[in-house]
């Protein structure tokens, strides 16, 4: 199921599978990968995939070309014809796509090549790894165009970097680099723009190896701990445990960890 550039079955994006891998880029480099609805419908349907395909473990987004994604184009909307409930449709895809990547049952990674603005960025924090280059750039310029962020970055920023820094970034507008982000818990680590996509299939590989159904459980509860009461949480834990222990992927890792091997998780 790998397509290359020329045999996409996509017009916005590319994906190529890396052994359990789906990798998922971006493919307007002549508007620096600015989001179209088609986009966004495309993403949707390729994260759809990953979800159902139980030999994916893991997935990167990024972008082709010299940005990761630099928001809406505005071109496009500019000169499009839209009912304000298209319009509204139009912001709720955008969100879809967000809660979609929070809500993945793996791992996702952005390795954020270059420009990563407004929705870009968006797309980006609902990631559960950002990789940035070190040149490449992260930004949430609403306030400077007069709307407001979407996608939950008003809830997952402060999260990630704390409120002071949240609203530093997200009242002023301003741009960061990758080595920044890194500093302050935006970005899981920063690299040279030529190692960025080899460090993210390094890391896309690591995830690929661990259990399925342990990530699939750990990723929920990581994302909704920060709302839930701790009786609540320590419940959902236990169930979490007991459900894993029920997997063939649990005597997997029982067995391996007694014959001193490295376990093969089926996800089952």
């Amino acid at each position: 199921m790998s397509h290359s550039a020329k045999h996409s079955a996509y017009e916005t994006l590319i994906t190529q599978r890396h052994g359990q891998v789906l990798e998922i880029r971006f493919n307007r480099p002549h508007r620096l990968n600015a989001v179209v609805e088609a986009l966004y419908t495309e993403l949707l349907d390729a994260l759809a995939v990953a979800s159902s395909d139980v030999d994916i473990r893991a997935v990167i987004l990024t972008g082709e070309g010299r940005a990761f994604c630099v928001g809406a184009d505005m071109k496009e909307h500019g000169s499009a014809k839209r009912s304000l409930f298209q319009r509204r449709q139009y912001l709720q895809l955008g969100n879809d796509v967000c809660e979609v990547i929070l809500r993945l049952n793996k791992p996702v990674i952005a390795a954020v090549n270059g420009y990563a603005l407004g929705a870009g960025a968006e797309m980006a924090v609902s990631c559960d790894f950002i990789l940035m280059a070190e040149d490449a750039q992260i930004g949430f310029p609403e306030t400077s165009i007069g709307t407001c962020v979407g996608g939950g970055v008003s809830k997952l920023l402060p999260e990630l970097v704390g409120l002071a820094q949240a609203r530093r970034l997200l009242f002023t507008g301003r741009r960061i680099d990758g080595e920044e982000a890194a500093s302050i818990g935006l970005a899981t680590s920063s690299w040279t723009a030529d190692s960025l996509l080899d460090e993210a299939r390094a890391l896309a590989g690591q995830l690929a190896k661990q259990a399925p159904v342990s990530i699939a459980m750990l990723k929920r509860l990581v994302n909704q701990g920060s709302d839930t009461h701790l009786e609540s949480q320590l419940q959902q834990e236990l169930d979490a445990v007991f459900t894993c222990s029920t997997t063939e992927d649990w005597q997997e890792g029982v067995d391996a960890f007694a014959e001193k091997r490295a376990p093969l998780f089926k996800g089952k």
